[in-house]
């Protein structure tokens, strides 16, 4: 982590875009300013933390699902998933003996 002092109104430059201000300090607090491209999202530490934990229950309470679903295709077997016309097509070719072209 880069640590830096700055006085009031004295900023720091990130990446050639992002501007940090030193606004006003009153007494344990900094009252800090940003300028930033539109494209670009700020968010404090703790709504970031609680969407990160929220992202990752999602990805895993999917990734329960996707396993419990594989669970039960595997228990049943594949599941043919060509239309009727299509199975029958291929039912009728499979039964067909040599000589039937």
């Amino acid at each position: 982590m880069l640590y830096l002092t700055r006085r009031p109104g004295e900023a720091v430059i990130i990446n050639n875009a992002i501007e940090v201000r030193v606004v006003e300090l009153k007494g344990k607090s900094v009252k800090l300013g940003f300028t930033f491209p539109p494209d670009a999202t700020v968010l404090r530490e703790e709504v970031f933390l609680q969407i990160k934990a929220e992202n990752e229950a999602a990805v895993a309470a999917s990734a329960d699902v996707l396993r419990a679903e594989a669970d039960k295709l595997r228990a049943t077997g594949p599941a043919d998933t060509r239309s009727g016309s299509e199975a029958r097509r291929s039912v009728d070719s499979d039964n067909r003996g040599p000589d039937d072209d």
